[in-house]
């Protein structure tokens, strides 16, 4: 198959050509610029705005995006980001703000930030939430901290180990190993959920407490959940929820209210901020009244109280035992928080609970479809997502084949390889978004899929064959990194 590389932006650069005037400078000159600073050209592309729209357009076409077809990804909630949420988060008065403006000037911003604290803590049943963290990772090692900080405060200083499942996020024990703790390995059982007896063999007083995802990535709501939970505690422990999951629960069951401790928000994957481009991210971290006073400083609180002719006056409060400040700022406030905002008010309670109901529907609607083809290593009611093996007696195709043969069937790989205890694991995640149409479309694409693995399983190691790259050497990409794709010819002598 040809492969066409498209120009770069300087190689339709022609003389003369203009595609911005840039206004007459507003202030004096200086000559005061250090000579060394200074260069005698600026070699930048000379094009006009219509070849820079329609070279940039022509390159968006070469993307796969959640708004032109089904995103798969298990673990990673790729759900359709509402247009309602652009327009909210481009209201001037949230757009043109200033974080260092004085906060009588940014009473409305500081509302929303208010309001969604307290939205987060109702649906969660927690007793305080920070929006502060930048990242679901970001708000993990958040979390992670205010755990040793409570320790630390008791004098508990012995408490150096933390439990984390063996079906957990990779970014749970970076967490952990962030902070000098060391990681316990705790198996699953042949259901899917902990294994109790390996979870009181650990559980004593070194013990830190446990960081879990519920639904795990298996795509299964623990079954002995509560169990779990009071025997960390029992040992002194504190109990960590993962909220990346937290798509399946919205409006059916509060992780406060099943006795976790602290949680991360994720909210990209359960409130429809996007994805990629390393942001925005936002992750909140929601605390039971054992860590209130550790939240991360300063807080969005009400200094006074409103009226019935007066809205409350709201600034930044600091709590007792804060661990500090986690970032310059808070969160992303346009590119996460006002979207998210805006889709959980759109919603509502119950609305918010038909999302878990679909998500829930929708993935054992495909789960139920492929499983004559494929085999599910944990066979139950599953929650928003599910894991096959991308594996056949009698062939050699393996998951990779398999994801990359659903690319000439028009549709975005799912999350390979994950979790780990799942061999040549392909996770399934259709969310709430996605219709039935869809859904049994990509279900008949596997099942083929399966077939062609069978009897024709030269289509799948060759695949993709009808894209407009072929498959790639991923790891060698991932390597010999290409971080510039153009460079002057005279790059060298410039610098």
């Amino acid at each position: 198959m040809a492969t066409i590389i498209e120009p770069t932006i300087f190689e339709l650069s022609s003389p003369g050509r203009r595609g911005v005037k840039m206004p007459a400078s507003d202030v004096p000159q200086t000559d005061s610029l250090p000579q060394h600073l200074l260069r005698s050209e600026l070699p930048l592309p000379e094009i006009a705005e219509v070849d820079v729209v329609r070279h940039y357009v022509k390159l968006s076409k070469l993307n796969y995006s959640v708004d032109e077809g089904f995103y798969p990804l298990g673990s990673c909630t790729m759900k359709y980001n509402p247009k309602i949420n652009e327009d909210t988060c481009r209201y001037p008065g949230f757009l043109f703000t200033h974080p260092l403006q004085p906060i009588e000037t940014v009473q409305g911003n500081l509302a929303l930030m208010f309001e969604l604290q307290e939205w987060l803590k109702e649906i969660s049943g927690f007793a305080g939430v920070t929006l502060q963290p930048a990242a679901g990772a970001h708000g993990e090692y958040t979390g992670v901290l205010m755990m040793a900080a409570y320790h630390k405060l008791k004098g508990d200083t012995k408490r150096t180990k933390m439990l984390i499942p063996d079906a957990a996020h990779g970014t749970n024990p970076a967490s952990v190993g962030m902070m000098g703790m060391s990681v316990v390995t705790i198996p699953s059982d042949n259901r899917g959920n902990v294994d109790l007896k390996a979870l009181e063999a650990a559980c004593d007083d070194s013990v830190v407490g446990m960081m879990l995802t519920n639904p795990n990535t298996l795509g299964m709501f623990d079954e002995n959940i509560e169990k779990v939970i009071e025997m960390v505690h029992g040992c002194g422990g504190l109990m960590y929820g993962d909220g990346a999951n937290l798509n399946a629960l919205l409006g059916i069951v509060r992780p406060g209210d099943l006795g976790f401790d602290v949680m991360h928000f994720n909210l990209h994957k359960t409130f429809s901020v996007p994805h990629g481009g390393g942001g925005p991210g936002c992750g909140p971290v929601g605390v039971g009244k054992a860590l209130l006073d550790f939240l991360p400083a300063p807080l969005v609180g009400i200094l006074e109280e409103g009226n019935d002719d007066e809205a409350p006056f709201y600034g930044f409060i600091t709590p007792k035992n804060s661990i500090g400040r986690m970032k310059a700022f808070h969160g992303h406030f346009g590119g996460g928080m006002v979207r998210a905002y805006t889709y959980i008010a759109m919603h509502g309670p119950d609305g918010l609970k038909d999302i878990s109901q679909y998500a829930v529907l929708n993935a054992n609607y495909l789960q139920a479809k492929v499983r004559s083809h494929y085999k599910i290593p944990f066979d139950r009611i599953c929650m928003h997502e599910f894991v096959a093996e991308g594996r056949f007696e009698g062939s050699d195709v393996r998951a990779l084949d398999v994801s990359k043969r659903l690319m000439d069937y028009g549709f975005h790989p799912p999350t390979n390889y994950f979790p780990l205890i799942v061999p040549e694991a392909l996770m399934i995640e259709p969310t709430e978004t996605e219709n039935k149409d869809t859904l049994d479309k990509f279900a008949d694409a596997l099942i083929k899929i399966a077939e062609e693995a069978k009897n024709q399983p030269e289509l799948l190691h060759n695949a993709p064959s009808t894209t407009k790259f072929g498959r790639m050497d991923e790891v060698k990409a991932a390597r010999e990194l290409v971080l510039c794709c153009w460079l002057p010819e005279d790059y060298e002598a410039m610098v």
